[in-house]
C-alpha cells in the first residue's frame, strides 16, 4: 500500500494498522460503512470480518485480532473500505533483472465462495481498453518500484464505476495463471525460469 500510494497507484481507503476498537470506529465514521477488518498477515480470503456499522464494528474487532493470531501468528489488524459491487481482477506481470516488465492482460476472478476464487475468466466482462492500459500501467508502476523480478499477480478491485484500486500483490506463480497462458500463448512458467536464471524476457508489451 505504501509503495503504492508512492507512485500514484489509487488504493482502497484504509489505515495502515489499527490497534483499538476505538480507533477502528473512529476511522470507519471518516470513509464511511460498510467497512471490512483485514489480517495483515491474511491471505488466501482468511482473516477478513465485515462491518456495517459502528455496533459491529466494535464487536468483530477483537474476535478479528484473535483470529489473526491463531491463523497467523501476529494479531495485528487494519480496517479497509468496503467496495460496494466489486469486480476483482488481476494482472499478470513478468519481469527481469534487466528493468524489462511487462503485463499480460487481467484475468477476471469475481465469482467467489467465501472470498476464494472459484472461476477465472479472461478478458474481463467489464473492462475496457483504457481501463486495461490504465491497470496494466498501473501494475508495471509498482513491479519497477519494487524491482521485482519473475512472475507474479497485481490484484485490484473494480467499482461499479470502473474505479480501481490496488489491493495487493501475489509474488509467485498463482494455480490459475493457465488462463493466461491460454490466452497470450505464453509460457509463464518457462518466463520465470528464464528471469530466475538473470536473462532478458524477450518480449514486447504490444
Amino acid at each position: 500500500r505504501e509503495t503504492a500510494m508512492k507512485v500514484g497507484v489509487p488504493v482502497v481507503p484504509g489505515t495502515a494498522g489499527t490497534k483499538t476498537a476505538g480507533e477502528a470506529v473512529s476511522f470507519a465514521r471518516q470513509i464511511g460503512f460498510p467497512v471490512l477488518i483485514k489480517a495483515s498477515g491474511g491471505g488466501g480470503g482468511k482473516g477478513i470480518r465485515f462491518a456495517e456499522n459502528e455496533k459491529q464494528l466494535s464487536e468483530l474487532f477483537n474476535t478479528a485480532k484473535e483470529e489473526a493470531k491463531r491463523l497467523f501468528k501476529n494479531d495485528e489488524v487494519y480496517i479497509e473500505k468496503f467496495i460496494i459491487e466489486p469486480r476483482h481482477v488481476e494482472i499478470q506481470i513478468l519481469a527481469d533483472s534487466y528493468g524489462n516488465a511487462f503485463h499480460l492482460g487481467e484475468r477476471d476472478c469475481s465469482i467467489q465462495r467465501r472470498h476464494q476464487k472459484l472461476i477465472e475468466e479472461s478478458p474481463s466482462p467489464v473492462m475496457t481498453p483504457d481501463l486495461r492500459q490504465k491497470m496494466g500501467e498501473d501494475a508495471l508502476k509498482l513491479v519497477r518500484e519494487t524491482g521485482y523480478v519473475g512472475a507474479g499477480t497485481i490484484e485490484f478491485l473494480v467499482d461499479k464505476d470502473l474505479n480501481h484500486y490496488f489491493i495487493e500483490m501475489n509474488t509467485r506463480i498463482q494455480v490459475e495463471h493457465p488462463v493466461t497462458e491460454m490466452l497470450t500463448g505464453i509460457d509463464i512458467v518457462k518466463k520465470q525460469i528464464i528471469a530466475a536464471a538473470g536473462d532478458k524476457l524477450k518480449l514486447k508489451q504490444k
